[in-house]
């Protein structure tokens, strides 16, 4: 059996790999470990929209309540609104039912500690081996020793007055466009920014449970492209379906994606001498426009592997004050403890509104270099099994001899799904295009 956590906490299928039995179990393993066994644990519990949500939730809170702890459960809010509430209500500990930008059938659990920092993987271990002895060193209190459930109506509210009160920038004159995904910040995003006195259009924002992320958000931004250019709108922001990840449209319909945001907001705070040794934390996915960029801006980078767990350790280790992913999952460590798309989207705004420029104006510091990717579906559990073979190893080979030092080859295998993803990097998109595609279809034919 592997390792239960993945990159991003418990991940699966809901139903199937990510049953009611083990959010239980999780939950009661979770109130054990995580609450340093305190008189009356609290335990802020959020979620995203998928149909599985009740489901989950249920179990979860019926495992924390067995342990004897209060479930503080604040419905659907953004995964970084969780880690906020953790804080802002005391509690020690918050977890989040969701399975971010993965589609409907998936769901996760992934745990924050009491000041709203992902775990470790030493503390997921030991939650994880609890789990795995059937919670038998858990205790089952009983009578007025058990835990319970209270609902708290106003988190939302609290979120945003916590975001205004780090950007209360004046939006009015900016006509914004916001594709929430169907998701998590489906009430809370359109809101913010209309209080803030923007223009807001908003759309992808009435979840049925089933359609999160479908054809829609950050993954797939294409629908917004079109909808900013045909409403001359200033700006597009979209989240994903727990709006922990922000890709930005500009007022032109080009993508800006987390590596222009980081870019553009280092710069800023590099002037404003905010940004820590003037140094920025990237994973190894990052474009290397990015790394020229920041080279003709005097920006040093640290990189880290891809997880925007990493990332954040590199951050804390040396308390540098930025750092995130393509993806557009970034970390503003002066604000909030772990990746958060409206932090993002509101730094981009002010930059916005202090500069008097446009999206496309800011984002031409860097020039992206052509990058492909593509997916490999492997059989679960076979992600790493192309390192064994040689008809593939010496395929990557042949490529990078090809690409000469003008680009990279990258192979990353995902820790939340059954998938090996292809990157290429170079200077002929065509050309990257056809190699990562033959070696993306020899992954599948050797690992399936």
């Amino acid at each position: 059996m592997g390792r239960m956590f993945g990159t991003d906490g418990v991940r699966g299928i809901a139903n199937t790999e990510l049953t009611a039995e083990k959010a239980y179990a999780l939950g009661k393993a979770g109130a054990y470990v995580l609450t340093n066994n305190a008189h009356k644990p609290k335990i802020v519990v959020g979620m995203d929209t998928r149909i599985s949500k009740d489901m989950l939730e249920s179990a979860l809170v019926a495992g924390i309540c067995s342990a004897g702890a209060e479930a503080v459960c604040v419905g659907v809010v953004p995964t970084p609104a969780v880690a906020y509430l953790t804080r802002h209500y005391k509690a020690d500990a918050g977890v989040v039912i969701s399975a971010s930008h993965n589609p409907v059938e998936y769901n996760g659990i992934k745990f924050f500690n009491e000041k709203g920092y992902k775990l470790p993987d030493e503390v997921e271990d030991k939650i994880e081996e609890i789990v795995k002895n059937n919670c038998d060193k858990v205790p089952s209190p009983t009578g007025g020793d058990l835990g319970r459930k209270t609902v708290v109506d106003s988190a939302g509210r609290d979120y945003i007055d916590f975001l205004k009160s780090i950007f209360n920038t004046n939006l009015s004159g900016l006509k914004i466009a916001v594709d929430c995904a169907q998701g998590a910040s489906y009430a809370i995003a359109p809101k913010l920014f209309t209080e803030l006195g923007a223009e807001v259009l908003a759309i992808y924002n009435d979840p049925d449970g089933k359609n999160i992320n479908k054809e829609c958000g950050s993954t797939h931004p294409m629908h917004l492209k079109q909808f900013v250019v045909e409403n001359g709108c200033d700006i597009g922001l979209a989240f994903d379906g727990d709006a922990d990840r922000l890709i930005a449209i500009d007022e032109k319909g080009n993508i800006v994606n987390g590596d222009f945001t980081i870019a553009i907001c280092a710069s800023f705070m590099k002037e404003k001498g905010m940004l820590k040794d003037d140094t920025v934390v990237v994973t190894i996915m990052s474009n290397l426009g990015l790394d020229i960029a920041f080279k003709e801006n005097n920006i040093k980078t640290v990189k880290t592997k891809v997880g925007d767990r990493y990332v954040l350790e590199e951050m804390l280790n040396s308390g540098y004050s930025i750092g995130g992913e393509q993806s557009g999952h970034i970390i503003f460590l002066d604000y909030n403890t772990t990746g958060d798309g409206l932090i993002s989207a509101l730094a981009l705004l002010s930059i916005m509104k202090e500069k008097g420029k446009s999206l496309s104006s800011l984002a031409s510091i860097m020039t992206e270099l052509p990058q492909v990717l593509y997916n490999a579906k492997v059989v679960n559990g076979k992600q790493n099994a192309y390192l064994k073979d040689k008809e593939i190893m010496d395929e990557i080979k042949r490529i990078e001899e090809k690409l000469d030092g003008n680009g990279r080859v990258l192979i990353r295998p995902s820790g939340t799904e059954p998938l090996v993803r292809v990157m290429l990097e170079g200077e002929d998109k065509e050309e990257l295009d056809v190699m990562a595609r033959n070696l993306a279809k020899l992954i599948e034919k050797k690992c399936s």
